[in-house]
């Protein structure tokens, strides 16, 4: 830069800089800092370093230019390591939505590293307890975690991201430190880390798994709640975000700040070359500064009216699609640079390879309503970069209108809270499920198809981190979420799953039993369904939380796996099926079943799907239409699957016949006549005692109470 162009204020020696790229951006000789605020008017940089007697110095610098609200300067010498923060001089006017304070230190909401964790006391806040409309000077730069510059550079070597197609995808939703933080062959160092989820006995037991996309849960920098930590608790989920495009240090095992910067990196590298895709829950939808009796760590004294949706009538109060106390205001301009900022920074420097929108809902909303095609989703429908990864949606908020099941827009995908009612109600025995079990057995027609999109739009899953584990979703007919401090009134209030007792086994060890068999009978569902099955981590080892469904506040051996009493048969049963799921195409379809028959060379053939009553008959609408049919069967014809391998060829597979018998009782299914095969060998049962023998075509077969047999046919 040319020299003319410096300016100078104390010891250091600040240039004009750059607007763009936001944040703090090192170039091996200096690092340029800048920062969007439209009401500031004077934003002082500072930078904080250890005063060599065991304290912290703070050297504020006042950024010189600014160019379209966006404040900036270059300062020579500053290197990856440096710890630094804003404070930001303007207008402090609650009612009209300013909340301006320069003796709140705040977070850059750019930061790519944040380092140290919140104290919290009356200085992080912009008021005096107990009188909102008040105006608090403490200073509170000691009780404030800081942003880092970090080193950009990383030797990825080699590495590529392995785009594997939706319909060959398995996901696993993960919590960094509860996947890893007990298990044995693990070093205690590591542990609970980012390096931990890249471990070689990790990584093999995704690959066992037939699992190739790791979904973790959030790892942008988050708050740990205030109420929560005065309670002795912690925000162990991490859905409070602070810093989006920080991961958090939390997760990190390097004592240099900045450090876990490299540790994620290294963690996708590693995971990339295991064929396992990175996808982040990423919460963009609010902030951990919650609502106007909240703490100022960051864009709420930055510019509160840009970032934040704020009533109308009142800009004290803030609008709440979330349940958390803000939403960010996605209709301005610069909030939505940020959300987009985020999301090339992860693809594009971090190498991740898709997301899950949390409460994705409230990004669409522009005004009061819900819009599919609101600017957010019009801007990542057009991002070159963002629009090639995964995008996941949670389709709903708690707004008005806010559950969006089948309504975003066609290159996403939606966790499909209509498979997981749907199959949890089925094999609890609840009745006039039946016609909607097929269809998301299916791929969830009804909700995808009339807007052209395929079965892989549906990410089925019967548990994940929000409610009861797989084992106590089949053990427990009540939550026990007592050590929560909330009396029990926390979660989700009953069980849409066990219904022991009720037209059930009242012996301690059938009940044992049946449980194990609803576990086996999940994941089989789970696994065999058209879309995207995702295994909530720990399900297939039988993972308990002692019956606790809301987990968020239990950083402890409640929530994390207990790798050393692993239900070893249940991990084996989980491999089996999805090593079916994975060597049979029948399984993955990309389009959906029409009914219509397939068959080789033209010929007229058989239907690629058809569904028949216990007895042999094939279904009618007065079968589908009954309200206390709770048994069914399926053909899937392999010869039916529309699609052609890399080379062209058309694809064929075996057929498969699936029984379903959520009936308190055993019943007796009639396998289908010759002309569907002439014999028929069981694959999968979730029953205790399965036959292995092969069954000839029209014979009977007893599929015990509560179970699933899965039988093929090479149909040559």
């Amino acid at each position: 830069m040319h020299p003319a162009d410096r300016t100078s204020e104390t010891e250091l020696e600040i240039w004009r800089g750059k607007a763009y790229p936001l944040g703090a951006t090192y170039d091996g000789s200096g690092t340029n800092f800048a920062l969007f605020s439209e009401v500031a008017e004077r934003i002082e940089l500072c930078l904080f370093d250890d005063d060599g007697a065991g304290g912290v110095r703070e050297t504020r610098i006042a950024l010189p230019e600014v160019d379209g609200f966006v404040w900036h300067g270059f300062i020579p010498g500053v290197e990856p390591g440096q710890r630094y923060g804003y404070r930001v001089h303007g207008p402090y006017d609650p009612g009209a939505g300013h909340r301006c304070n320069p003796n709140k230190l705040l977070l850059d909401p750019y930061a790519k590293a944040i380092d140290g964790a919140f104290t919290w006391g009356q200085e992080l806040f912009s008021y005096n307890f107990g009188d909102p409309d008040s105006r608090n000077d403490e200073d509170s730069a000691g009780s404030m975690p800081k942003s880092v510059v970090i080193n950009p550079y990383f030797d990825w070597g080699t590495d590529r991201p392995p785009k594997h197609e939706y319909a060959d995808t398995v996901i696993y939703e993960a919590h960094v430190k509860g996947l890893t933080q007990t298990h044995p062959d693990i070093p205690e160092q590591i542990r609970g880390t980012y390096t931990a989820v890249a471990h070689p006995v990790i990584i093999e037991h995704l690959q066992s798994l037939g699992v190739n996309g790791l979904e973790l849960m959030p790892i942008h920098h988050f708050a740990n709640d205030s109420t929560l930590v005065d309670k002795g608790l912690s925000n162990y989920w991490g859905y409070n975000t602070i810093g989006f495009l920080a991961p958090d240090h939390k997760y990190g095992s390097s004592a240099t700040p900045g450090g876990q910067v490299q540790e994620f990196k290294a963690m996708v590298r590693a995971l990339h070359d295991a064929n396992i895709e990175v996808i982040l829950d990423v919460v963009y939808n609010h902030t951990a500064e919650g609502n106007h009796l909240g703490p100022t760590l960051s864009m709420r004294g930055i510019d509160n009216a840009a970032y934040y949706r704020l009533v109308d009538d009142d800009k004290r109060y803030y609008m709440d699609y979330t349940g958390t106390g803000n939403s960010l205001n996605v209709g301005h301009p610069h909030s939505l640079q940020l959300i987009m900022d985020s999301l090339r920074y992860w693809v594009t420097e971090m190498h991740v390879d898709g997301f899950r929108f949390d409460l994705a809902a409230t990004l669409a909303r522009e005004f009061y309503d819900v819009d599919r095609l609101a600017a957010f989703f019009e801007l990542v429908q057009q991002d070159p970069i963002v629009s090639q990864v995964k995008l996941i949606a949670e389709p709903w908020d708690v707004g008005p209108g806010g559950y969006q099941v089948g309504n975003f827009p066609p290159q996403w995908t939606e966790w499909n809270g209509k498979y997981r009612d749907t199959v949890r109600d089925f094999w609890r025995g609840e009745p006039a499920t039946l016609d909607e079990f097929a269809y998301r057995l299916t791929g969830s027609a009804d909700l995808y198809e009339h807007t052209a999109r395929r079965p892989v739009a549906s990410i089925n899953f019967v548990t994940a981190h929000d409610g009861f584990t797989l084992a106590d979703l089949v053990s427990y007919n009540e939550k026990h979420n007592e050590a929560n401090g909330e009396d029990n009134k926390d979660g989700e209030s009953h069980n849409r799953s066990w219904n022991c007792g009720v037209e059930g086994p009242t012996d301690d060890a059938e009940i044992q039993a049946l449980r194990g068999r609803q576990q086996r009978n999940f994941l089989t569902t789970l696994l065999l369904s058209q879309g995207v099955p995702m295994i909530s981590h720990g399900d297939e080892l039988g993972r308990t939380q002692r019956g606790n469904n809301n987990g968020y506040c239990q950083d402890n051996e409640l929530t994390w796996i207990d790798w050393e009493n692993a239900d070893a048969d249940l991990l084996e049963f989980t491999r089996s099926v999805s090593a079916l799921r994975a060597a049979h195409p029948v399984f993955r379809r990309r389009r959906f079943f029409s009914g219509k028959p397939v068959g080789r060379r033209g010929e007229a053939g058989l239907p690629d799907i058809a569904w028949f009553a216990p007895d042999g008959s094939e279904m009618t609408g007065e079968d589908w239409g009954s309200g206390f049919a709770k048994s069914v069967a399926v053909f899937l014809n392999g010869l039916g699957i529309p699609d052609r391998d890399a080379r062209g060829q058309r694809v064929t597979d075996d057929s498969f016949f699936l029984c379903f018998n959520a009936h308190y009782e055993p019943i007796e299914f009639s396998l289908p006549p010759t002309d569907f095969g002439s014999e028929w060998v069981p694959v999968i049962s979730t029953a205790a005692n399965p036959t292995t023998e092969p069954i000839a075509a029209g014979a009977h077969v007893s599929v015990e109470a509560r179970a699933a047999l899965v039988l093929r046919s090479d149909q040559e």
